[in-house]
């Protein structure tokens, strides 16, 4: 048997989720298949199978978060022996102990006892024959610790209570009541109890689990609609959308106030929280705004949609503003550092990791383009589209996700005209790009002075104190405002 377990997906990570399995016990697996997808801090993750067998084993079911080394699945690669707790345990005994009956065969855990040994019982199995005076003193001091422990056994661990408990779940402890000995216990809920798989959980499928994470429903108060009582896609919908008979009201508290729902905190929110909360109260943040007028560079839009070298690659307004920043950053290269506190310096960093700012069913997540300002136009286009794709569906992977050195965050697609964005933490200046539109705006001068409706923005970039002065920063955010402005500028820079 051959135990895989948890390996460190991306870079530090102590921890993961097991989202969904993609094999099931008695599957056939090769080399390198995907068998599940595990969801860290930062991203989801396709763990792949280092060997070729039999699915012997699940050992961790979807839905539970396990530390890194531990076991999740077993494979029977066919060899019949069980793989040592560590690659090469167990080798060097082995050999000193040669290949006849002195030799130690690993286990899950440990290894077993050597044959012809005084001090542990004799492995069964392979033919090996007992000595009928050792098994039957054997079986005699089994019996006594046996019957020892089922002496001292508690009365609350009596059999009756240790007997599996009937599918409805009937006989669990009321809240704050306790069984009496012999009295099946009860289970007390403010609603009638879904149906669940046997473990407690509620029946559901780890897509539909994965689901209802994502929308922040709790599937134990979500009445399943399917065969069996088994949660369905469309329950958890209806249930994530407030209505419907899949999600039952909350019981009512004094007054007729539903009661609180609360959400733990985990993946990639606590990563965001935890982030945020350390950027805000060790960068020291200063925000500047420009409103400006942008209907050239929508113009300019509208024309490169019509060109053939673009015909095939979608456009945005956010493409000619990261396209901007990079060229604003190369003129004020400090908003492309970072402060190294243990070194006390400033680093200037070679290359413009551009980080995208993205909201995602997961949260938020800011993966970034690796050296973005070497780009050209049309790559920058696919590489935007491609991150912001691959975010969307969560699958960003650890390595998009660290080493940005500068960010845009497009908090117009929410219809918000600005804001102080906080920085990505290890990162000296941010830009934020507000909606975009039609506004009375003052065109011409002297006698040519007039109003007219134009495209029309507001920018904000944050930046580091400690890394970015003031006119480092005001020159960063003019310089974009003015390309924005009239494209043409690029040419000057």
């Amino acid at each position: 048997m051959k135990v895989f377990k948890l390996t460190d997906p991306g870079e530090g990570l102590t921890e993961a989720e097991i989202v969904t399995w993609r094999v099931a016990e008695g599957d056939t697996v090769k080399i390198n298949d995907i068998v599940v997808e595990v969801e860290t801090s930062k991203s989801l993750v396709e763990l792949p199978i280092p060997w070729a067998g039999t699915v012997a084993k699940i050992m961790v079911p979807a839905g539970e978060t396990v530390d890194v080394g531990t076991p999740i699945i077993q494979i029977d690669d066919g060899s019949g022996d069980e793989a040592p707790a560590e690659p090469g345990a167990g080798q060097a005994e082995d050999k000193a102990r040669g290949d006849g009956e002195q030799k130690r065969t690993p286990n899950l855990v440990g290894y077993g006892a050597v044959e012809g040994s005084t001090t542990r019982r004799a492995r069964k199995g392979r033919g090996q024959r007992t000595d009928p005076a050792t098994a039957e003193a054997t079986a005699a001091a089994h019996e006594q610790v046996t019957g020892t422990f089922e002496m001292k056994e508690p009365v609350s661990r009596r059999a009756d209570v240790r007997e599996p408990l009937s599918g409805n779940l009937e006989g669990l402890p009321r809240a704050g009541e306790l069984p009496s000995p012999g009295q099946p216990a009860r289970l007390s809920t403010l609603d009638e109890a879904p149906a669940d798989s046997g473990d407690g959980r509620p029946l559901a499928k780890p897509p539909v689990r994965k689901l209802a994470r994502d929308l922040g429903v709790d599937l134990s108060r979500v009445t399943g609609s399917g065969e069996g009582g088994v949660i369905t896609r469309e329950d958890v919908q209806q249930a994530g959308a407030g209505g419907g008979a899949a999600q039952p009201q909350p019981a009512a508290a004094a007054g007729g106030i539903p009661s609180e729902r609360r959400v733990p905190i985990k993946g990639v929110r606590k990563m965001t929280a935890e982030a945020m909360v350390s950027s805000a109260f060790t960068a020291p943040h200063a925000t500047e705004w420009v409103t400006c007028d942008v209907t050239a560079t929508m113009e300019l839009l509208d024309k490169l949609k019509q060109h053939r070298d673009f015909r095939e690659v979608r456009l945005s307004p956010l493409l000619l503003v990261a396209r901007a920043a990079l060229l604003a950053v190369g003129r004020n290269p400090e908003l492309n550092t970072s402060w190294d506190e243990a070194a006390q310096e400033i680093v200037y960093h070679p290359q413009i990791n551009l980080g995208i700012a993205a909201a995602t069913p997961r949260g938020l997540v800011v993966p970034n383009i690796k050296g973005a300002d070497r780009l050209s136009l049309g790559e920058l286009a696919e590489a935007l589209n491609e991150l912001v794709s691959v975010a969307k569906q969560g699958r960003s992977q650890p390595a998009d996700l660290s080493g940005g050195t500068f960010t845009i965050t497009n908090i117009g697609t929410f219809g918000i005209d600005g804001g102080t964005p906080i920085l990505n933490p290890g990162e000296a200046g941010i830009l934020a790009v507000g909606a975009i539109q039609r506004r009375p705006w003052v065109v011409g001068s002297g006698a040519e002075e007039r109003i007219e409706p134009r495209w029309v923005t507001t920018l904000a970039v944050s930046f580091d104190h400690r890394l970015v002065d003031g006119e480092q920063g005001s020159k960063f955010l003019a310089d974009v405002a003015r390309i924005v402005s009239d494209p043409g500028m690029a040419l000057l820079f």
